[in-house]
């Protein structure tokens, strides 16, 4: 009988950038920031770590790039609300460059053609 996971690639899960494995009280350590914070801007929605099946908070490697960012922004003197601005003003262009980039890929084909 074939083994139905043979030929894939064996991921290791902490290479899993959006892996929830970090607690509220290690992310806080690592990036030396009170938890306080961490919950405030979760309830600003700039971030959004996901619960364990205890409903304790888990933040994954990405989670803490974004704190990270969140923080670096504060640090620049915005509220909270100019970061949810900046980041979703970010965004915005990330998803304009990803369309443009599509058009000029589409525009290229019907050229070469």
């Amino acid at each position: 009988m074939p083994d139905p996971g043979a030929g894939r690639p064996v991921v290791n899960p902490l290479d899993d950038r959006s892996r929830p494995t970090f607690t509220v009280g290690q992310v806080a350590e690592l990036l030396d920031l009170q938890q306080a914070f961490l919950r405030r801007i979760e309830q600003h929605d700039l971030v959004a770590p996901a619960r364990s099946d205890g409903r304790q908070r888990r933040y994954s490697r990405a989670d803490i790039a974004r704190v990270e960012e969140i923080v670096g922004l504060v640090g620049e003197g915005l509220t909270l609300a100019g970061v949810r601005r900046v980041l979703k003003l970010q965004a915005e262009v990330d998803a304009l460059k990803r369309e443009l980039a599509e058009l000029r890929r589409s525009a290229g084909q019907v050229s070469g053609r």
